[in-house]
């Protein structure tokens, strides 16, 4: 099969589809790999050690579009919906139940798109999401210690505290797999850690893994509001597969926040779980609403590309050797985790959480 590993153009996005290791994998298996040009230079995987493992460099996205299987990143940008070819394997992250535009395209380009968000592992995990879902959990603390710095117009909060002042507050919405990550280095940071969920075997396995110094809170309404009116960092990590993010938090509990209080919504992917949540980017992270501090960057892990990309293709590895060596079609009968991968094909939404969410049948 001919396989395409483009470079990303999201803003800020060094990550790259594919590493030297993964390509070697894939030619070793009998495939022909085409690799733009710089696709993986910024994070130390230059040109030359793409060729040393049998790929072929080519210098534009057009040329690496002519192959049958597209194994990327991110979601298609704008400039790359005219590369698209009908029956073209698309797998890569797509996140198209907030993304209607996005959709249209890939509904009228009549492709195969594989969303890496919604793979799904006989034990009930997303085995594609994790790896980032793990490091945006571990950034969301770091990013949002930031981001309380009084120059980045924070509240001027340490988050660890110092002997004979309190730490920050750290409220975590959602306790999946961003969620774990996020108390994890916030608690390692001292701060005063509290998630909220409302799955209670979830808070005990919290508790059992975390002790007394995790809080653990059932979560409602009205637990969210007071939790946020003492907040100094709060971290959204809520998911439902394929689905758009649900508004946790509403305008009017912004407004009764702390004045350089600061958000870190790493749901926005899937639009996010505040109402004053919008996309931003590396380039441009931080506004404010009402005083209070926003941080929706949807390529977080785009910022830590190196150990990202050898995360995030441990993870895709096998199974883009199972699409490239079986066909999509073989590949997605014979598993069905893969299959559950499968967003849209040849004009249609075959995923019912997007469909349902965007109005397709």
């Amino acid at each position: 099969m001919k396989i395409g590993i483009p470079k990303e153009v999201k803003n800020h996005e060094y990550r790259v589809g594919a590493t030297p290791t993964l390509v070697k994998l894939l030619v070793e298996a009998g495939h022909l790999v085409t690799v733009e040009a710089k696709a993986g230079e910024a994070i130390g995987f230059d040109d030359d050690l793409y060729k040393k493992m049998g790929a072929k460099i080519v210098q534009t996205a057009r040329e690496v579009y002519e192959s049958e299987l597209i194994i990327k990143v991110k979601e298609l940008q704008e400039d790359e919906f005219s590369l698209l070819q009908p029956g073209q394997i698309l797998f890569c992250y797509l996140h198209l139940a907030p993304d209607p535009k996005q959709t249209a395209k890939l509904l009228e380009k009549k492709v195969v798109a594989i969303a890496y968000d919604t793979v799904t592992h006989s034990n009930g995990t997303l085995p594609l999401l994790v790896p980032m879902s793990e490091i945006a959990g571990r950034m969301s603390v770091q990013v949002g210690a930031n981001c309380l710095q009084l120059n980045n117009r924070g509240r001027g909060v340490l988050l660890g505290g110092v002997p004979g002042v309190l730490p920050g507050k750290v409220v975590i919405l959602g306790g999946g797999v961003v969620g774990t990550e996020a108390a994890k280095m916030a608690l390692g940071l001292g701060a005063n850690v509290t998630i909220l969920d409302r799955d209670l075997y979830r808070l005990r396995a919290l508790e059992n893994l975390f002790g007394p110094r995790l809080k653990t809170l059932y979560s409602t309404s009205s637990s969210i509001e007071e939790s946020l009116k003492e907040a100094d960092l709060v971290i959204g990590a809520v998911l439902i597969p394929g689905k758009t993010a649900p508004k946790l938090v509403t305008k009017e509990m912004i407004k009764k926040m702390r004045k350089g209080a600061v958000i870190v919504d790493v749901a926005i992917d899937q639009g996010g779980c505040m109402e004053t949540s919008r996309p931003t980017t590396h380039a441009n992270p931080i506004y404010e609403v009402d005083g209070v501090v926003h941080y929706c960057v949807t390529n977080m892990p785009g910022a830590c590309a190196r150990t990202s990309t050898l995360a995030l293709t441990n993870a895709t590895a096998e199974y883009a050797l199972m699409i490239a060596n079986k066909g999509w079609k073989q590949a997605l009968n014979d598993h069905a985790g893969l299959r559950d991968g499968l967003n849209v094909c040849d004009g249609l939404v075959t995923n019912e959480s997007v469909a349902h969410d965007l109005g397709y049948p």
